[in-house]
């Protein structure tokens, strides 16, 4: 029996915290295994990227509307984490807002990582909202998810300076950068024990 923690992985597009957490896992900083990587885009980069890790990867139909999941395609995502054996779910850029009965399914066991600082910033495109407040730091979050658009309880947050000539997409990148090293290593201390929730 294996002790290390059965992970699953949704995300709607190329998939780069999917890498930095299939690559800690690898190297043993991350003590999970990713047992499912799922996406609602049919051939988003993510589910490329399970295939190059060996992952089981999954497009799953999310139904008629554009920012969630309907009832059915909600039922088929956690019938497909279900089985896949998942103990937590990690979301890496999933585009869709997780509802009740998905929630309680995986109750207290969703993670997601957020580009601001939470609570500043939330919703699509933070990075873009920041550069053009004027903040001259900003970052990201790993955060639980509950019923609210990233309002659930902070885990850890990587402070990013804005630079004088930063572009929203230059902002973008360092942000990107400061997330994949501080996803893998908030879920590692999770997983261990060492963050409480």
């Amino acid at each position: 029996m294996s002790d290390k923690t059965k992970l699953a992985v949704l995300g709607s597009g190329k998939g780069s915290n999917f890498v930095s957490l299939a690559k800690a896992c690898a190297d043993g900083s991350l003590p999970a295994e990713i047992v499912l990587v799922a996406s609602d885009i049919e051939g988003a980069g993510i589910l490329e990227h399970a295939t190059e890790f060996n992952r089981p990867a999954r497009f799953i139909e999310p139904g008629p509307f554009r920012t969630k999941l309907d009832r059915n395609a909600e039922a088929a995502y956690v019938a497909a984490l279900r089985e896949s054996g998942a103990e937590w779910v990690a979301l890496a850029g999933f585009m869709r807002i997780l509802k009740g009965d998905f929630l309680r399914a995986f109750e207290k066991k969703v993670v997601n990582i957020h580009p601001s600082l939470l609570p500043a910033f939330p919703g699509l495109e933070a990075w873009k909202q920041a550069h053009d407040y004027g903040v001259k730091v900003t970052g990201c979050t790993v955060h639980m998810v509950d019923h609210g658009i990233d309002t659930g309880s902070i885990l850890a947050q990587g402070v990013v300076p804005v630079i004088e000539d930063d572009t929203a997409a230059t902002l973008h990148q360092r942000i990107q950068q400061e997330e994949h090293k501080l996803y893998p290593r908030t879920l590692a201390r999770l997983f261990n024990g060492e963050i409480r929730i």
